[in-house]
């Protein structure tokens, strides 16, 4: 049942395949932020904060070392996806969360834009998503190279945004309003050029 949910939502891309709960995973993205260390960054300095309220309320605070991430073209290639994974509220729960972010590419620093986020629990199956980049929105979000990666096209991605409606419970019942939510993360695209995105202004 959560795999063709999955499918439906377009996200089995981004999902990595999940480790024991609270254990530090490499990065498995190709290229540099492998960190043979464990956690998100090789640079240890990525993060996730997220204020959950609705179905559970629930305030995680993922520092590097706890998390894992991921990131990547949209498949319309009309922005971004991140991904980020860590230990849940309890023994055999794991949550991923992933923030699909519209209209930007590339180094650059943007603000206010539109994005969807999905909350999947891995262990009971329960997805939460916003269906829809009309109810979150990133006020701030900076890309920038990371450092002399082989993988040329990397980029350290961190943002702030909120939701001001919930994200819908596949199942039909009580949703999960993102009210609040603070990242720093990767993004590897080898088919872009990596250039600075036009849209955006210089900080």
């Amino acid at each position: 049942m959560l795999l063709p949910a999955l499918l439906a939502l377009g996200i089995v891309g981004c999902a990595r395949a999940p480790s024991a709960p609270g254990q530090a995973t490499a990065q498995t993205t190709p290229g540099a932020q492998r960190n043979a260390a464990g956690g998100c960054l090789a640079s240890h300095d990525g993060y996730l904060r997220v204020r959950l309220r609705g179905a559970q309320n629930l305030d995680i605070d993922w520092p590097d070392r706890a998390l894992q991430c991921d990131g990547g073209p949209r498949p319309d290639r009309a922005g971004m996806r991140l991904t980020f994974a860590g230990p849940g509220p309890r023994a055999g729960l794991r949550l991923r969360f992933v923030f699909g972010i519209a209209g930007v590419q590339g180094v650059g620093y943007s603000q206010s834009l539109p994005a969807n986020a999905t909350v999947l629990y891995e262990g009971d199956s329960r997805i939460y998503s916003t269906r829809g980049d009309d109810k979150c929105t990133i006020d701030e979000l900076s890309r920038t190279p990371l450092g002399t990666s082989p993988a040329a096209h990397a980029l350290r991605v961190s943002g702030r945004g909120f939701c001001v409606a919930p994200a819908a419970a596949i199942d039909g019942g009580e949703g999960l309003l993102l009210s609040r939510f603070d990242f720093a993360g990767v993004v590897i695209d080898d088919e872009s050029d990596a250039a600075a995105d036009p849209a955006t202004a210089a900080r």
